[in-house]
C-alpha cells in the first residue's frame, strides 16, 4: 500500500486514489494545506495498484528532444485574456470542434483551484490564465477514462506531475487523448491562498480580522493572477470585488506572490520535481517565452508570447493549421530565459523555520515575506559569526 513517509516523494497527483479498487485511499490535508494520500488499512486488500501507478515511484522517461516554437494566437482578444500567447485556447477549441471534452484548472465558486471539464467553447474561459495554487484534481482521472472509453476525444491540461499521474493511472495509450502541461515553477499552498483571500476580503469590506468569511463568492467577482492591463512582463494580480472596488497590484508587490516566488510556500516535492522536461509525459508543454523581446524584438509587443514544446510529433500536425504564428526555436536558447524548463527550484534553507513560525503564530500572509527576509538575514548573520 502507498505510505508517505517523505513528503518530497509525493506530488499529490491522486493517481493512487483513482486506481484503488476498494476506495480505501483518501486525500487529506496536512498542516501546510497540501493533500496527501492516506490508506484505510482495514479495507485495503494489498493489491499494490496504488504503488504501481505512482509517477514518483515509477517515473516514465521521455528521451526524445522536443520541437520548440515561439507561439502567438492571432486572436488578440484571446491572447489578452491568457497568461502568455493564448495557445491553450486554440488546442482546446480543436478538441471541442471534434466533439471532445477539455479538462483544466479553474476557480470554484469560493475561489479554490480545482480541476473541471467543459464540452463547450464558452466553457474554456474559466481555464484561461495561470492559477498559482495547487489544484484539487478530485475524480478527474476517473472522468477522463470514462470519456476515453466511450470514444470521446479528451484534452487534459495540468502540471507535469498531474499529467504523469494520469498517464500512469490509465496504464495504456489512448489515441483519443491529448495531454498538455506547462513549465511549472512549483505549486503553492492552497492553505496560504485561502488565508490570503480571507484577509483581503476582511480588509476591503472592513470585517474584523478574527472573523472567518465563509462564502468568498459573496465578496469577490473575479481574480486574475496575470492581468495584462499594464503589460505582459509587468503583470498585475487583479481582484474585482462585488462592491465595485478593483484592486490591481504588481506581482512583485503582492504578498501572496512574494511568498510564492520566494519558494517558501511550495509543495515539498517541487524541489525535486520528477516531471521536468526530459521526464514529461505530455504531448505538448506550454510556457512563457520571456526572452522574446531579445530574440525577436520585431514581434515583441508586451501582450504575451508563448513557448510550445511538441513531444508527440506524429499526431500533432494540426498545430500548423491553427490560427497562430509559430517560429522555430532552439531549446538551449529558450532555457536561458526560463530555467524552470529543465530545473527544479532549490528548497530554501529556512523553509522549516518559516512554516513553524507561520503555523504557530497564525500570522497574516502580508507578514510572510517579512518573516522570510528576517530568517534569511538571521542565517547570514549566524554564518558570519562562525567565520
Amino acid at each position: 500500500m502507498i505510505n508517505i513517509t517523505d513528503k518530497h516523494k509525493c506530488c499529490g497527483c491522486t493517481a493512487c486514489v483513482s486506481v484503488c479498487p476498494k476506495d480505501c485511499i483518501s486525500m487529506l490535508e496536512d498542516n501546510e494545506g497540501f493533500l496527501y494520500p492516506v490508506v484505510d488499512s482495514v479495507k485495503c486488500i494489498d493489491c499494490s495498484l496504488c504503488e504501481k501507478v505512482c509517477p514518483v515511484l515509477h517515473p516514465l522517461k521521455n528521451e526524445s528532444e522536443p520541437l520548440v516554437f515561439a507561439a502567438i494566437n492571432n486572436d488578440e482578444s484571446i491572447r489578452m485574456q491568457s497568461s502568455s500567447g493564448g495557445i491553450f485556447t486554440l488546442l482546446a477549441e480543436y478538441v471541442i470542434d471534434r466533439g471532445g471534452v477539455v479538462f483544466g484548472a479553474c476557480f470554484d465558486r469560493d475561489w479554490n483551484v480545482v480541476h473541471d471539464y467543459t464540452e463547450t467553447k464558452e466553457g474554456l474561459a474559466k481555464f484561461r490564465g495561470s492559477k498559482y495554487v495547487q489544484s484539487n484534481v478530485g475524480n478527474s482521472f476517473i472522468q477522463v477514462k470514462t470519456f476515453l472509453d466511450a470514444g470521446r476525444e479528451v484534452l487534459f491540461s495540468g502540471t507535469p506531475c498531474q499529467v504523469a499521474g494520469l498517464k500512469n493511472y490509465l496504464r495504456k495509450p489512448y489515441l483519443n487523448l491529448l495531454t498538455v502541461d506547462l513549465v511549472c515553477h512549483g505549486v503553492p499552498s492552497p492553505y496560504i491562498w485561502r488565508k490570503y483571500l480571507q484577509e483581503t476580503v476582511c480588509r476591503v469590506y472592513g470585517i474584523k480580522k478574527n472573523k472567518s468569511v465563509v462564502n468568498l463568492c459573496d465578496y469577490i467577482s473575479d481574480i486574475s493572477f496575470r492581468a495584462k492591463d499594464r503589460g505582459w512582463k509587468k503583470y498585475n494580480v487583479k481582484v474585482i470585488y462585488r462592491n465595485g472596488k478593483v484592486e490591481m497590484m504588481p506581482y512583485f508587490e503582492n504578498p501572496y506572490m512574494n511568498v510564492f516566488l520566494s519558494d517558501l510556500s511550495l509543495r515539498q516535492s517541487c524541489y525535486a520535481c520528477p516531471a521536468k522536461l526530459h521526464n514529461v509525459q505530455s504531448d505538448i508543454t506550454l510556457a512563457d517565452f520571456w526572452g522574446v523581446d531579445e530574440v525577436y524584438p520585431d514581434i515583441y509587443d508586451d501582450k504575451g508570447c508563448g513557448l510550445l514544446f511538441i513531444h508527440s510529433k506524429e499526431k500533432l500536425d494540426f498545430l500548423f493549421r491553427m490560427n497562430c504564428r509559430l517560429l522555430h526555436q532552439k531549446l538551449d536558447i529558450v532555457v536561458n530565459y526560463n530555467p524552470n524548463i529543465l530545473r527544479s527550484v532549490n528548497e530554501p534553507i529556512n523553509r522549516k523555520f518559516f512554516w513553524a513560525v507561520y503555523c504557530s503564530q497564525n500570522l497574516q500572509v502580508s507578514y510572510l515575506i517579512t518573516i522570510s527576509k528576517f530568517v534569511f538575514m538571521r542565517i547570514i548573520r549566524s554564518i558570519f559569526r562562525c567565520l
